[in-house]
Order: C-alpha cells, then structure tokens, then sequence
C-alpha cells in the first residue's frame, strides 16, 4: 500500500516514513511546498492530509491528485505519531486480516 503524507513537521519527516514502513506501507511526505508535488504523489492508495500544518494551496494541489488517482483521502488535525498509528491502522490492509495493530497502540 502506497501512503502520501502532506504537512506534519519537518523534523518527523523519518519517523513518519518509518511509522508507515511498520505497517508495510511506502511512504511519500510532503512537509513544504514543491513545484512538482503533483507529478510527485503519484498514484497513493491513501493520502493523509494533517491539516493544522499545511497550507491552502498545497492541500487544494494534493487534494485534486488525489482525485484523479481515485486515492482515499483521510485528514486529521493533529500530525503528531499517535494520529499517524491510528489512521494507519485503519486503513492498513496487513491490519485488516490480523490483529497486530491494536498490540501495538496499547503498548
């Protein structure tokens, strides 16, 4: 499964990228504003938009890339890891089937 973050903070760009290798995702983050966003995003099965930490213009350009892969758009106010883990572990495929994401946030 292919995950595109947009926003967060700039210095959890690793611990986001290895949070969604965790759950077996690839992970693409979007931290600032690029001029080739788009053509970068790709085809993301899911974007998560972490809407406190991101501008209006670049949640509009990742939101129409979204649209046009047909991605699953999930937004969350907070871009702290724990929202990461809980929007991971409802959208992860591997979780689905097993239980291994509800070990892992109680711990």
């Amino acid at each position: 499964m292919s995950v595109v973050i947009i926003g967060g903070n700039d210095r959890m760009h690793r611990l986001y990228k290895d949070t969604c290798a965790e759950y077996g995702c690839r992970a693409k983050v979007f931290t600032q504003p690029q001029s080739t966003m788009a053509q970068k995003i790709g085809n993301a099965d899911l974007m998560i938009v972490f809407t406190n930490t991101v501008s209006h213009k670049m949640t509009k350009r990742a939101l129409g890339q979204a649209k046009r892969c047909n991605a699953k758009v999930e937004r969350c106010h907070s871009s702290s890891l724990t929202a990461l883990h809980a929007i991971l572990s409802e959208h992860c495929l591997r979780c689905k089937s097993r239980s291994c994401c509800k070990n892992r946030l109680s711990s």
